[in-house]
């Protein structure tokens, strides 16, 4: 009887051993419904690109993305992306206050969005592809209201800084298809980020900073012949504006083609 029961025993400690061993590759499991962590929303154009960043950040547990901003029950990604519900692709991050902070999550959303857009993000209009900070309560409202002022006084974007800050509405979750698209199609959405005119964009306001498209790639000197018109037709900017000015002194130079090809629009 003592055998069986010493046996017994051995087995259920083998069993909770393999339980917590099995309970993600050796890395902690985690409750996002934890009373310690915390909500941010942000909208940042094309939720595809704003999940890879978070996915990076420690204390972040985990990211949804979805949509957020509209009055519309259970909204559909055909309804949003047409633009028919006043709801903004927007992504949802779960995150541990004593590992990573609000402010930091702020830092991150600000360095992969053009905040100075107002009808989309880079080659998506609409309101739908508007950028938003959604907050969850007043300490994230005022820290969202301080980061904004901060980012205005560097002086780093000759236009006015229009990402709105709301009060947070009914999240819902996107279709299972675009969560975590970057993992799902890598070369679809390298092509996306690249074609859209976010990465190139990225890299010249951060070329420093910019995890997802490092320096290396930033390629300021030919730039798609597809993307003219995104680079001209939209506000310049001062390295643009640079850039031509050496490019008038040589009517050879591509950025020179360039511009005349988008019809040498007039730079703000």
């Amino acid at each position: 009887m003592n055998k069986l029961i010493i046996m017994n025993s051995i087995g259920f400690l083998a069993l909770g051993l393999f339980a917590i061993l099995d309970a993600g590759g050796g890395e902690p499991s985690f409750d996002p419904t934890q009373e310690e962590y915390e909500r941010a929303t942000f909208a940042g154009g094309c939720f595809w690109c704003m999940q890879p960043p978070y996915d990076k950040l420690g204390g972040v547990i985990s990211t949804t993305v979805g949509y957020c901003g509209g009055k519309e029950e259970n909204p559909t990604y055909k309804q949003v992306s047409a633009g028919e519900t006043g709801h903004a692709e927007a992504i949802e991050i779960v995150y541990d206050p004593s590992r990573v902070s609000y402010s930091e999550l702020l830092n991150v959303f600000w360095r992969n969005i053009d905040p100075t857009q107002e009808d989309g993000q880079f080659a998506d209009s609409g309101a739908q592809y508007r950028t938003a900070i959604f907050y969850h309560n007043e300490e994230q409202r005022r820290s969202a209201e301080t980061s904004k002022t901060e980012l205005e006084n560097t002086g780093g974007f000759e236009q006015k800084i229009v990402t709105e800050i709301v009060p947070v509405t009914t999240f819902y979750k996107a279709e299972e298809y675009h969560q975590e698209y970057a993992q799902k199609n890598p070369e679809h959405y390298k092509r996306y980020r690249k074609g859209s005119g976010r990465e190139g964009f990225l890299c010249r306001i951060w070329p420093k900073e910019t995890k997802e498209a490092p320096a290396a790639r930033c390629d300021l000197t030919r730039p798609p012949d597809y993307l003219r018109s995104i680079y001209f037709a939209r506000r310049a900017g001062p390295i643009l504006r640079e850039r031509l000015s050496h490019a008038a002194e040589d009517s050879g130079s591509y950025w020179y083609t360039a511009w005349t090809a988008a019809g040498r629009p007039e730079l703000e």
